[in-house]
C-alpha cells in the first residue's frame, strides 16, 4: 500500500463527503461522524480490503459491516471510487426513491454487507458472520465499525463475549472513539473509556491508534492474532473542517453553499501531501 496514494484517496473522500452532503440540500446529512471515519475507509478500501467488484459474491471475500451507521458520506465514495457504485448511484443520494439513504441498505451486488441505523446490531451480525466463516475454514476476515457512543449499547458487549468464546481471530473491531454523541460528549453521557482496556478485559487482541494517521491504520488494520482484534481509532468528528470539528450540532445538519465552499477551500489546502 503506497502511503502518499491513501492519503490522496482520503482527501478525496472528503471532499466527496462534502459534496453528498451538500446535493443532500434540506435532508441534510451525518456530517460529524462520516468525517470522523474518512481515513479509516480510505486505508480499508485503498487496500485492506479483499474484495472485488467483479465477484461480489465471492465467498471468501473480506466483510466490512459498518454497524455506526452514521457515515455513509464517507461510505458512499469509498464504494464508488472501489467501483461496487456509479457516479448516478451517488447522485441519488437522499433523493426520492433512491437506493442510497442515510444509513446504508444492504445489497451485496453494491459491496453492502449489512443495512445500517439501529446501533449495536452490526457487531453482532459481523461476529455471525466471523463464526460462520471460521466454520467453513474460510480463509477470509470481518471487519467491523463502530462508534464510541455505540459503545453504550449492551448488545456490543455481548457480542464482543461471543467474539472470544468462539475465538474469533478472523475478526477485527474498529471503533471511531471521536469522543462525541448525538447527547454531547461520550463522557458525560456514559464514559466508557478506556475502550481498549475494556475490550481486552473481553478478551481481545486491543490497540489505540491516531484514527487520521493512515501509517499507523494500515499498521493496526493489517495485524494478524489469535484473538479478535479492536482497533480504537482516536477521532475528531466533522474533521478537515474548522467550524464542524468537535461540535455536537454537526452531527447531522444542513451545509449552506457558504458553508460547503469553506469547507472545501479548508480541505483542499490541508495536510500537504510529501
Amino acid at each position: 500500500m503506497n502511503i502518499n496514494e491513501i492519503k490522496i484517496f482520503a482527501k478525496q473522500l472528503r471532499l466527496d463527503a462534502l459534496e453528498l452532503a451538500f446535493k443532500g440540500g434540506k435532508n441534510g446529512a451525518h456530517l460529524g461522524g462520516g468525517l470522523s471515519t474518512v481515513e479509516i475507509f480510505a486505508v480499508l478500501y485503498g487496500g485492506i480490503l479483499n474484495i472485488d467488484p467483479k465477484n461480489p459474491k465471492d465467498e471468501n471475500r473480506d466483510r466490512l459491516v459498518v454497524s455506526k451507521g452514521h457515515c455513509v458520506i464517507a461510505y458512499y465514495p469509498a464504494l464508488y471510487h472501489k467501483g461496487f457504485l456509479t457516479k448516478e448511484d451517488l447522485d441519488s443520494f437522499e433523493t426520492d426513491g433512491s437506493a442510497f439513504h442515510a444509513h446504508a441498505l444492504r445489497n451485496i451486488w453494491n459491496g453492502i454487507e449489512f443495512s445500517g441505523g439501529s446501533l449495536s446490531l452490526g457487531i453482532s451480525f459481523a461476529v455471525g458472520q466471523a463464526l460462520a466463516c471460521k466454520k467453513k475454514g474460510l480463509t477470509n476476515r470481518v471487519y467491523v465499525i463502530v462508534g464510541d457512543g455505540e459503545c453504550d449499547e449492551g448488545l456490543v458487549w455481548e457480542s464482543a463475549m461471543a467474539a472470544s468464546q468462539y475465538m474469533l481471530n478472523n475478526l477485527t473491531v474498529i471503533v471511531d472513539c471521536n469522543g462525541l454523541q448525538y447527547d454531547g460528549k461520550t463522557a458525560d453521557v456514559m464514559n466508557n473509556a478506556p475502550l481498549s482496556e475494556r475490550f481486552r478485559a473481553f478478551g481481545f487482541d486491543s490497540c489505540d491508534v491516531d484514527g487520521h494517521d493512515c501509517s499507523l491504520l494500515i499498521e493496526a488494520l493489517s495485524k494478524k492474532s489469535d484473538k479478535p482484534i479492536c482497533v480504537v481509532a482516536h477521532t475528531v468528528k466533522g474533521k478537515g473542517v474548522s467550524f464542524m470539528e468537535n461540535r455536537r450540532e454537526w452531527h447531522h445538519h444542513v451545509l449552506t453553499e457558504e458553508q460547503y465552499k469553506q469547507a472545501v477551500e479548508e480541505v483542499t489546502g490541508n495536510d500537504r501531501i510529501e
